[in-house]
């Protein structure tokens, strides 16, 4: 498993930063949640991207991706930063971005990138809920002839959406969950 310490910060820096908020909120997914993660706050931060940047790589390496992907907007910093970091390491990762709907001008792209058949892609998203965002991202990439090796989320809601992407046969990684009580926990605390 991956170096513990990557989890432990992004805990840290969400709650430092106001990324974890606690009260009552209405999901994107449908429902109410006791908190919300805005992984925007995270992401969008120096100290927050270097962290999801630096986990991020270390998960790539380790499933041998050559690319990173992720749906529009949620995955836009964690594609950039990987991509850049990636580079300054001498170890170069390819960023893709997966729009919700192909363009209807250009040249009608779903997937925003050099993407290239047989690529061996992880693709990411900052939150886990229903993961349908995920899956519409999976889907294109596979339409181009690419694998999927890895998924991967900063924060898993445990709301089904982790479950149905092992139960499609897709390794899965966040670096947060919510755990059966409610209590949002890093990686390290027994996930």
């Amino acid at each position: 498993m991956m170096n513990n310490s990557v989890s432990i910060k992004l805990l840290e820096i969400a709650k430092e930063k106001k990324a974890l908020l606690f009260g009552s909120f209405k999901l994107s997914a449908g429902g109410i949640s006791p908190f919300y993660f805005d992984g925007r706050i995270l992401t969008l931060d120096p100290e927050g991207l270097y962290y999801v940047a630096k986990g991020m790589i270390e998960l790539a390496q380790r499933v041998n991706a050559n690319a990173i992907a992720g749906p529009t907007i949620g995955a836009d910093p964690i594609v950039s930063a990987v991509v850049i970091s990636s580079f300054l390491e001498k170890k170069p990762i390819s960023g893709l971005l997966v729009r919700k709907d192909q363009k209807s001008h250009g040249q009608k792209k779903q997937i925003e990138g050099k993407i290239n058949k047989d690529m061996k892609v992880m693709v990411v998203d900052d939150t886990c809920t229903t993961a349908k965002s995920i899956f519409m991202a999976i889907d294109a990439i596979e339409k181009e002839g690419c694998e999927v090796v890895q998924v991967v989320s900063i924060l898993d809601r445990n709301e089904g959406g982790s479950k149905e992407i092992k139960k499609r046969g897709y390794k899965y990684y966040s670096f947060l969950t919510v755990n059966e009580k409610g209590v949002i926990i890093s990686s390290s605390s027994g996930v």
